[in-house]
């Protein structure tokens, strides 16, 4: 097998410095992540379980397969918008293993502002049904939902890609035959109430649960009824009145082992649509990514140090491995599963990106998953990358991007920037996951390229004389400000412009497992020519 050799040397100083920083990074990540942990704090969790409920994690804890993975999505979303007031958006979603079934999870956090739905919710809730809907996984809805957050409304409930596609996604879903099942443990009012009136089946806990279109102050506002809870949509009534609701359990360890029942009884094959061989282990060690990455965003390294650090035994077959030097493409394994690479070692030139569509065709003929590493600054400008088709050629890798039919994903391992961020197939590109690392930075340019440009515009767009050097100071420093804290990882990942934040040591275990969700879904077909560009 063709090996990659490690380059790095984990005794020099540089590698030390290197992973110094990057344990940095890691702190600041872990400490996040466990800020989230505690949902809408200890006062709202303790009220939560005062009311014989089970906080959201432990409940898909329970709900899993034991000792299975669970990938969670998006954890970090709106975090540092609302005052940090809506951890995780007040919303878990994830991949996990029930009763030997890949399902997504979809579970609402009471303990945040009584589970509703606030923008970044409903874009998380439908990130959820995206990757169910095209990995064709059962979705697991966990309802304790208040519907939308009222004062965000405008931004919730009227739009495309608003509350009502959730709905729209879930019906889509159940007539294609992904499974939709719901198990409801609080209130659901309103929009909320549709999540489970839309499910296949329906799990409801006894005192704890409700459905109602409108809650009893609605309906004492629009017809002067006067009605508890209970009694307006309780989870008997729906048992034995309505038939709204299918199975009633009392309580909510009882509902998660229905919902799970349900699950084994669905009669789902897993086929596998692609060759895989025993999984190995690199022969170089994901722990050094840390010490390989530079503290400095601006210093160069070999990516093929990254790639020996991912794939099974560090095997790696490069193609074209003297031309096209900035963009690294080959064949490999991840856990068994086949993948080609393509990974950023510098800016792409008309012939890296020439390579990397010729790359990708070949993928696309041998149904060989992608997988993109992003460290981009973009493609090449100038005179002479101009004059030599510049524009042309990049325009093929975009090209054979958005065209690929096999299963991409992407990792953001340090800058993306550009049009490099399409080439490389950027979150515009709907790869069917992407990751970023905690160093990752991404923009239309690097803070130190827009201060340039947008100075330099507004110098030319002035007469002679007419911006004092303060005002020209200024604008510096407010684009630095602005385009330094849009790029940091934290501002994307809270708007859902990746799939979450990972550490580097772990990203062969998540595209691993996406890897092998991928290979159960049918490959597309359709002739697969490899045009040489």
């Amino acid at each position: 097998m063709p090996i990659l050799a490690s380059r790095t040397d984990p005794n020099a100083a540089m590698f030390a410095t290197n992973a110094q920083a990057y344990e940095a990074l890691l702190e600041t990540l872990r400490d996040r992540v466990r800020i989230l942990a505690n949902g809408g704090g200890t006062a709202m969790v303790d009220r939560h379980r005062d009311r014989k409920k089970i906080v959201v994690r432990e409940r898909i804890d329970m709900l899993v397969d034991p000792l299975s993975p669970f990938l969670e999505i998006c954890p970090l979303a709106a975090w540092g918008l609302y005052d940090n007031e809506v951890p995780a958006a007040g919303l878990v979603i994830g991949v996990g293993v029930v009763h030997g079934t890949p399902c997504m999870i979809i579970a609402n956090d009471a303990t945040v502002k009584g589970g509703s739905f606030f923008p970044e919710t409903v874009a998380k809730h439908v990130r959820a049904q995206e990757i169910a809907w095209e990995n064709r996984l059962p979705c697991l809805y966990l309802v304790d939902c208040g519907g939308a957050y009222l004062p965000e409304q405008d931004r919730v409930f009227p739009g495309k890609d608003h509350f009502g596609t959730t709905f729209l996604n879930q019906c889509r879903m159940s007539a294609n035959g992904v499974p939709q099942i719901a198990a409801v443990f609080g209130g659901c009012t309103a929009g909320g109430a549709y999540i489970p009136a839309l499910a296949d089946e329906v799990v409801m806990v006894r005192g704890n649960a409700r459905i109602h279109l409108g809650g009893p102050e609605i309906v004492k506002a629009a017809i002067k009824e006067v009605v508890d809870a209970e009694t307006l949509g309780g989870a008997e009534m729906h048992t034995l009145v309505s038939g709204v609701n299918d199975y009633l359990v009392d309580t909510e360890a009882e509902a998660l082992l229905t919902l799970r029942d349900i699950v084994a009884k669905l009669n789902r094959a897993t086929p596998q649509h692609m060759a895989t061989r025993p999984p190995m282990p690199p022969k170089s060690d994901p722990a050094d990514l840390g010490g390989i990455i530079p503290a400095d965003a601006k210093t160069p390294y070999d990516v093929r140090d990254v790639i020996a650090r991912l794939t099974d035994g560090s095997d790696f077959q490069e193609f074209k491995p003297a031309w096209g030097a900035t963009l690294v493409c080959g064949f490999a394994h991840m856990h068994g599963q086949p993948v080609g690479i393509l990974a950023n070692n510098g800016v792409l030139f008309a012939e890296s990106a020439v390579k990397g569509a010729h790359f990708i065709e070949l993928c696309n003929q041998r149904n060989i998953p992608l997988l993109f590493l992003q460290n981009i600054t973009g493609f090449m400008v100038g005179t002479e990358a101009e004059r030599g088709g510049i524009a042309k050629h990049s325009a093929k890798l975009v090209y054979a991007v958005s065209t690929a039919r096999v299963p991409r994903f992407t990792v953001i391992i340090g800058g993306s920037y550009g049009a490099g961020n399409y080439g490389m197939c950027g979150r515009g590109f709907a790869p069917r996951f992407l990751f970023a690392w905690p160093n990752a930075r991404i923009a239309t340019m690097s803070p130190e390229v827009a201060t340039t440009v947008l100075t330099e515009l507004r110098g030319r767009s002035l007469k002679r004389g007419a911006a004092s050097g303060a005002e020209m100071d200024d604008l510096a420093d407010r684009t630095t400000r602005q385009f330094t804290e849009q790029s940091d990882p934290y501002y994307a990942t809270a708007r859902l412009w990746d799939d979450g934040i990972i550490e580097p040591q772990d990203t062969r275990d998540v595209i691993g497992l996406c890897l092998a969700l991928a290979a159960a879904t049918p490959r597309e077909t359709g002739l697969s020519p490899v045009f040489r560009m």
